[in-house]
């Protein structure tokens, strides 16, 4: 163990921003030619603050995890009382109370008949374990099946299961020779639901699972199909016995219009993944959840039969604590009207510029809107429209982190109208000036 005499004080004459820039490797960065990182201070409601006063809207929601606004009081009331209590204990042999009552408000709500949950850390966390849950439930019954059926364009998070099931893209090509093998399918529309059904059936005897985003693909570009198409596809994986996966991670807790976006379906998936708003943005947790059918295939006197998956913090207090708080405002009347409003403000705003000649494209699912800029090239991740469009945002004090050329608002649900419509009225003149 090294002296504590040799541990470092920081450096008071440089900034935030400086300090940051000898220590820290920020996620999806290219560091060598990257913009300076603003230092944010403090967050109210819908605005979070740098160190030098300014104010910004966050109108991208954090990387859509703040679903109540940032340093939400209530939240952060039930959440100091957690640490006064028990902060953490392990998951492997013991319980809490926050965990069985989060699971118990859980289940209940989601959609279908969901019967058990498995805690993890994250979205990507939650969606490995419902892909292990789904191979080791074929496995357990002695009917292995290991392909998996995914959408292209997918984004299901940055572990090597989640990547695997993801569209092979910039985000994977470093390692798409270890990513196991996956039938990637189209999204379904009236032309091609009929042959998506077909290759569907046709996997009957190779197929493990279905895994999707329901009715929108956020980082593949905020791309939205319809739900009746989705329908059709987990009613055809439901005959060929292929079970289904619902990644709510981005969709649930109210993006789409409805508390979670498979209410728009009549055929229920089989699994549901979810974290980002779970904890209303305040701290990392992830939920799997399954039917008793797939929680009973693990029931064994044989101990090869368990699901040999955890994490060290699974499960903890204090992230439980902070997702029922976020529950309790969620299921507010309020919350829905507010959910309602902003879909209501979004359809308008839509309708205003969607034959702009720089607009490529303009689509909306619930909260959601995303806008296609028009290039002249082909919609690109990589475009050179995203840095000076995060640029101009940012300078008039709008966080919209463009996909490429494709940007879009996904807000807190407090967010008010004449913030919304401030960032609409932002985008337009963007629209004549860029």
């Amino acid at each position: 163990m090294s002296d504590t005499s040799e541990i470092q004080t920081p450096n008071t004459q440089l900034n935030l921003t400086e300090r940051d820039q000898k220590v820290i490797w920020h996620p999806y960065t290219q560091m060598k030619n990257a913009l300076p990182h603003i230092p944010i201070v403090r967050g109210e409601g819908v605005y979070v603050f740098d160190e030098n006063g300014k104010r910004y809207i966050d109108a991208v929601s954090s990387w859509w995890v703040n679903i109540h606004g940032h340093s939400h009081p209530y939240i952060a009331e039930k959440v100091a009382e957690q640490l006064k209590v028990l902060e953490h204990v392990i998951f492997a042999g013991f319980t809490h109370e926050p965990a069985v009552l989060l699971a118990e408000r859980l289940l209940p709500i989601l959609p279908g008949k969901q019967d058990k949950v498995f805690y993890t850390d994250n979205g990507s966390t939650a969606v490995e374990v419902a892909l292990k849950m789904c191979l080791q439930y074929w496995d357990n019954k002695e009917k292995p099946k290991t392909k998996i059926l995914a959408f292209k364009n997918a984004y299901h998070g940055d572990t090597f299961g989640a990547m695997s099931v993801s569209g092979r893209s910039i985000f994977t090509d470093a390692f798409n020779s270890l990513l196991f093998d996956v039938e990637f399918i189209d999204l379904p529309n009236e032309e091609n639901i009929s042959a998506l059904q077909n290759q569907i059936s046709q996997l009957q005897t190779e197929a493990a699972c279905f895994i999707f985003e329901p009715l929108i693909l956020g980082s593949g570009g905020m791309l939205m199909y319809e739900a009746k198409y989705l329908d059709q596809l987990l009613s055809a994986c439901k005959d060929a016995q292929i079970l289904t996966i619902a990644d709510e991670v981005m969709t649930g807790f109210g993006r789409t219009g409805t508390y979670f976006a498979c209410e728009k379906l009549t055929n229920k998936p089989d699994i549901i993944c979810l974290s980002k708003g779970l904890t209303g943005g305040t701290m990392p947790l992830g939920v799997t959840t399954c039917t008793n059918e797939i929680f009973e295939a693990f029931l064994s006197d044989d101990k090869l039969k368990t699901l040999y998956h955890g994490h060290s913090f699974t499960a903890n207090p204090i992230a439980c604590v902070a997702s029922l708080a976020s529950l309790d405002i969620l299921l507010r009347s309020e919350t829905l009207q507010n959910i309602k409003r902003v879909e209501a403000k979004h359809a308008i705003f839509l309708d205003e510029i969607k034959g702009h000649s720089k607009v490529k494209a303009i689509r909306q699912t619930g909260t959601i809107i995303a806008i296609e800029w028009e290039t002249g090239n082909e919609t690109s991740y990589l475009s050179n429209l995203r840095n000076l469009l995060y640029a101009y945002f940012l300078d008039k004090g709008i966080i919209l982190r463009p996909l490429g050329n494709i940007i879009y608002i996904l807000p807190p649900y407090v967010i008010s109208d004449e913030d919304l419509d401030y960032i609409y009225a932002t985008i337009k003149t963007a629209l004549e000036e860029i």
